[in-house]
């Protein structure tokens, strides 16, 4: 349809993923399917029936500049069309805010909401199945694509549809009869057995529609929403509102409310056994990722984003292998792994938290090592890109040069340092790190002082916005 809009919810934080997915880096901004993020799948997707300048990201302020430069590699208009949000507040909130920017703009919009963190591997049925459900929402429905299921699962909502609209879709549109939460096993098989969908968390509405079903059932929401009218009543307000899913906060309250069932090896990549399940098998029945050796493994998921990663005589098990923190376990037990964060955050609290590689809006640090006392960093600054005008308290810092030309402002002087050149910066010094080439300028960096935490920064001046 000529005036179809897509928004893209990208604020979870993918805890049953870990060690791999971590708060500031969760699973939607990881390539678990492929060579790229499922963010960036997922606008790509969506950018085959919307224009660019017609879609839409949600996402959480911690997450901002990330999100921003993965749909900048996707599309170079996608980063002006990124709202965070100052706290999570479920979807709805997310979801009605996203729609009155849009509502503000046309009352009449077709909307497609849609998770960031999902594998779809048959875009043409998705596709399909969205024009069918926008014919519905044309008609006054809130639509939810539902997933024909292929086995009993108990990690998903269910939706039992009833009868035929009666519309002239090519895919079947059928009335809502109920939704069900999460299903024990025994419940699972008899919804299965009896036709029921699984809740994808996908939806599509008319702008106008979905803003009369909030002032109607969430006043509340739909008051904040509409008085919102810059970034300063969004900070004051966002944190007051209702922590509701559009599930139980619309769906399940609205009259109009249609699925549409759609088979497209659709997963939410919601566990470890769910990425094993998703992805292909050797001979062996393991799922390889990374530099991995196995000899008599079998029915395994062995993944590792860094250094080589070898097995021998198991089976039936999760090795997830990261920098800084390695899991093992059964695959059956892949589901407990919120547990498992739980006990970390209490004892390594930072391994829940960023990777030992630290994405920035200008690029990237590694720590290398640290101790009592001092911290090494790799630092890598994109081109174009320079780092706040910035001092600290309790440490100072040595730069030396990698690769790449850097322009150096260290106190009162502006410098200009080559490869196997170096500065040092004494704590209290204002200094500013700058990549004026074309190539990605790398750096090492020695801190020493007292103290050496991240928090140990004022910031004078930054093109971000993080003054």
């Amino acid at each position: 349809m000529g005036n179809s809009h897509a928004i893209i919810l990208a604020g979870g934080s993918g805890s049953r993923l870990w060690p791999l997915s971590r708060t500031l880096r969760p699973k939607q901004l990881l390539p678990l399917d492929g060579e790229q993020t499922l963010l960036q799948q997922t606008a790509r997707r969506l950018l085959k029936h919307v224009d660019a300048g017609r879609l839409l990201t949600v996402t959480h302020q911690d997450h901002k500049f990330e999100v921003k430069g993965q749909l900048a590699e996707v599309d170079a208009r996608l980063p002006a069309a990124v709202l965070a949000e100052p706290c999570a507040r479920n979807t709805l909130p997310a979801i009605a805010w996203a729609v009155w920017e849009i509502f503000k703009q046309d009352r009449k919009a077709m909307i497609g909401v849609f998770p960031s963190d999902h594998a779809i591997g048959n875009e043409q049925n998705f596709l399909s199945a969205w024009r069918s459900a926008e014919l519905a929402a044309a008609a006054g429905y809130l639509v939810l694509l539902g997933i024909t299921p292929h086995e009993p699962a108990t990690g998903y909502g269910y939706i039992q549809p009833g009868e035929s609209l009666g519309l002239d879709a090519v895919n079947p549109v059928l009335s809502v009869s109920r939704f069900v939460e999460k299903p024990d096993l025994e419940n699972a098989k008899r919804f299965v057995d009896n036709g029921y969908l699984w809740n994808s968390g996908m939806f599509v509405f008319r702008a106008g529609d979905f803003m009369q079903m909030l002032e109607q059932h969430q006043p509340e929401i739909h008051r904040a929403i509409t008085s919102m009218r810059g970034t300063a009543d969004v900070e004051a307000s966002y944190e007051e509102l209702p922590n509701l899913s559009i599930d139980y906060g619309l769906a399940e309250k609205a009259k109009k409310v249609a699925v549409v069932p759609v088979a497209m090896n659709w997963s939410d990549l919601g566990s470890w056994e769910s990425i094993y399940q998703h992805r292909g098998k050797d001979e062996a029945g393991n799922v390889s990722h990374g530099d991995v050796l196995s000899l008599d493994t079998q029915d395994s998921l062995l993944w590792s984003s860094n250094s080589l990663l070898a097995t021998i005589g198991v089976s039936n098990i999760a090795v997830i292998q990261t920098a800084d923190a390695t899991l093992i376990c059964d695959r059956s037990r892949t589901e407990d792994i919120k547990q498992l964060v739980v006990q970390v955050q209490k004892t390594h609290p930072h391994l829940t938290e960023t990777h030992l590689t630290v994405h920035r809006p200008w690029g990237t640090y590694t720590v290398l090592e640290e101790g009592p006392r001092f911290k090494i960093k790799c630092i890598v600054v994109n081109p174009g890109a320079k780092l706040s005008m910035q001092m600290h308290n309790h440490r100072s810092e040595h730069w030396v040069v990698v690769s790449g030309t850097a322009k150096i402002t260290n106190g009162e002087q502006e410098i200009q340092l080559e490869p196997n050149q170096s500065t040092y910066i004494p704590k209290t010094h204002r200094h500013r790190l700058e990549n004026t080439g074309t190539l990605p300028l790398q750096i090492i960096e020695v801190q020493c002082g007292e103290y050496v935490g991240e928090d140990d920064i004022v910031r004078f001046d930054d093109t971000y916005g993080r003054t």
